[in-house]
């Protein structure tokens, strides 16, 4: 039996594939900060998708950044990757298509240090749907699949790189490649590339 060397790219194509069925969504639903109260079983669907990933990214997360911490929910998260990664929650998201941004981790950054408002909108949906279900959102399914993006992000920073270390922002995001169509990090994390035109 044979082994690729080259780490796969499992969540990142996950990832793309919540990406595409929101870009899906977007024909129906408009991103539009008034819409963001919106919620629908499609919304749903995507909420419970995206922050189950993040969960598994977040584990396998602290897994590279503290080997052998072993945490088992959010709060045991927190704790690692906030004393490894601290501007995490500064970490912004925009959809440029709709004009929007958003930065899904901002409440650990808080003196409460308080938990997302889509996470406990998963758990609420997840376990008392008939009395939660209002609460599966555009606003929450986006925020949701930012925050993945942003996990996913750091993920591969490590997993593609020497061990123990991290690589830089535009060199990872080179590494993730098809590129992300709907939701970008911040513009420091992409090379950008200027267009010469010749002589006129």
């Amino acid at each position: 039996m044979t082994t690729n060397s080259t780490p796969g790219k499992l969540h990142w194509n996950y990832f793309l594939a919540l990406e595409r069925d929101m870009e899906v969504l977007s024909r129906y639903v408009e991103f539009d900060e008034r819409n963001l109260g919106v919620f629908s079983i499609e919304l749903a669907h995507l909420l419970f998708a995206a922050a189950s990933e993040v969960d598994v990214v977040a584990k396998l997360l602290c897994e590279c950044v503290a080997p052998g911490s072993g945490p088992g929910n959010i709060d045991g998260y927190k704790a690692v990757l906030l004393a490894a990664i601290p501007d995490l929650p500064d970490a912004g998201i925009a959809v440029p298509r709709y004009g929007m941004t958003f930065k899904p981790w901002s409440s650990w950054g808080l003196p409460s240090r308080s938990n997302p408002e889509w996470w406990r909108s998963y758990n609420n949906v997840k376990h008392e749907r008939d009395g939660y279900f209002h609460e599966a959102t555009l606003k929450h399914a986006l925020n949701a699949l930012g925050g993945l993006l942003i996990l996913t992000y750091h993920l591969y920073s490590r997993k593609l790189g020497p061990p123990g270390t991290a690589l830089s922002p535009k060199v990872t995001t080179q590494q993730l490649l098809p590129d992300s169509t709907l939701l970008r990090l911040d513009g420091n994390f992409y090379i950008s590339y200027l267009v010469m035109g010749g002589p006129s």
